[in-house]
């Protein structure tokens, strides 16, 4: 018969929350694991986020000060060049 036992539930309702805003943006009310600040759904779970050296959290570089400035200079470059064929 289901449901007629009394459940310890007094250490959960006291244990720490997850940290994380769920699709709402309201806070998630999952206790956190043991440890960790976030539940188990939101990355508090054993092997969890993403891997060691990830590649694909590499920049590319497109955006750096650098670059920038290099694509400007080339630009002055093709509008001088521009300029310079039309005063032919």
């Amino acid at each position: 018969m289901s449901g007629t036992h009394e459940r310890n539930t007094e250490p959960m309702k006291h244990s720490p929350r997850c940290g994380a805003k769920t699709r709402k943006g309201t806070p998630c009310q999952a206790p956190a694991v043991r440890g960790k600040n976030r539940c188990r759904m939101h990355g508090g779970a054993k092997r969890s986020g993403a891997p060691k050296g990830n590649k694909n959290a590499l920049k590319h570089g497109q955006y750096t000060a650098e670059a920038k400035e290099f694509r400007r200079h080339v630009h002055r470059l093709l509008k001088d060049g521009k300029e310079m064929i039309d005063g032919f």
